[in-house]
């Protein structure tokens, strides 16, 4: 009895496989998204430790089950699941990583990154077939456990920084090739199968690939994320720990067209207010790098830099703001960056002349 309900639910597994792998990977997108709150919640990082424990198992146990060296009927049932338990936790793993990067970056910036990890997770319907490869798996493994600990590390240890992201890569190397190490001693004869040249060749280019896109600022600055990034026409900070914000009234249009008018009586400021999320205890400076659009050189330049450190813990974000006096008309941004000049958000605004003061709402933030 117990036979044939295996052999019907594998037949229903080989029949529907693909629809099944595109609902996975539908629904465990929405799972984490609805689940996911913060890079720095415990039940959210066991969630991803436990999809690389069951990827990491499931990998060890294809390759010692091909060689021989697993045998019986518990193995001989699993083993055509195995691929698909793997895509699942894969699935789940790099889910995360884009919900997660792409809280904390701009697009405009470090969207590229989040790009290649929405590559992966939507990829990761069609290789299922190449999860049966070694080179493969420990690749893909290797991309997962670095993501992990590109952000974990910073909450660990409350800091951020080059060090600290080498130190994740380091952490990463090490446990890859204990896994690769334990791979070899349970099945001494996949290493003679293996061309171990290509094996760390790949991983090598994966850590170069990872720590040019870290340097250049590809990489988002991951565990910060940009809350609220908005201008107005006048900021202050309250006794009792608010701020009051006075701006003009934006339109859908202006949101989607990601600017805003902000139109300015002569003689008068522009204020930058931001909220920037970051795990408890981490204590960073943040950058207001304000720059105008020269039209004759065609390209951003910085005017004023305004920096102030932020504490994290607060789930709304840390709030502060800058001003800019005597702002000229034009095309401005501000990027709000760390002192790597990693871009957390950008606030997009055309200054325009009024010659009548314009409606201004106020508002509490």
């Amino acid at each position: 009895m117990g036979n044939l309900s295996f052999q019907k639910l594998k037949a229903f597994f080989d029949k529907y496989e693909s629809k099944l792998a595109a609902l996975t990977l539908v629904f465990g997108f929405i799972f984490d998204y609805l689940t996911l709150q913060r890079v720095d919640f415990l039940v959210d990082n066991l969630f991803i430790i436990t999809y690389l424990i069951l990827s990491g198992a499931s990998i060890i146990i294809i390759d010692l089950y091909e060689d021989s060296r697993l045998k019986g009927w518990f193995f001989d049932k699993i083993y055509d699941f195995l691929p698909f338990i793997i895509q699942f936790c894969f699935g789940g793993l790099f889910s995360a990583f884009v919900i997660f990067y792409s809280k904390s970056a701009s697009l405009l910036t470090s969207g590229v990154f989040v790009l290649i990890l929405l590559f992966l997770l939507v990829g990761n319907e069609f290789f299922k077939k190449r999860y049966s490869k070694l080179v493969f798996q420990v690749g893909i493994y290797f991309v997962a456990l670095f993501s992990f600990f590109i952000y974990f590390l910073p909450v660990l240890t409350r800091k951020m920084g080059a060090l600290i992201f080498l130190g994740s890569g380091a952490i990463s190397l090490i446990l890859i090739g204990i896994f690769i190490f334990v791979i070899f001693y349970l099945d001494p004869e996949r290493y003679e199968k293996e061309n171990e040249k290509v094996l760390f060749l790949t991983i090598f280019g994966l850590y170069a690939s990872m720590n040019i896109l870290y340097f250049a600022n590809i990489i988002p600055p991951i565990p910060l994320s940009l809350k609220i990034g908005d201008v107005y026409h006048l900021v202050e900070r309250q006794e009792n720990g608010n701020y009051l914000a006075m701006g003009e009234r934006n339109t859908w249009r202006e949101k989607f067209e990601l600017s805003q008018d902000l139109h300015l009586p002569v003689g008068k400021s522009a204020y930058v207010f931001s909220s920037v999320f970051a795990p408890t205890d981490l204590t960073i400076e943040i950058i207001h790098d304000w720059q105008y659009f020269d039209e004759t050189e065609d390209m951003w330049v910085s005017i004023n830099q305004v920096s102030f450190p932020i504490r994290g813990g607060r789930n709304e974000g840390y709030r502060g703001f800058s001003r800019k006096d005597n702002v000229i008309l034009g095309k401005w941004r501000v990027d709000i960056k760390t002192d790597r000049d990693q871009v957390i958000g950008r606030v997009r605004f055309d200054v325009k002349r009024a010659d009548t003061p314009p409606t201004l709402e106020t508002e509490t933030i």
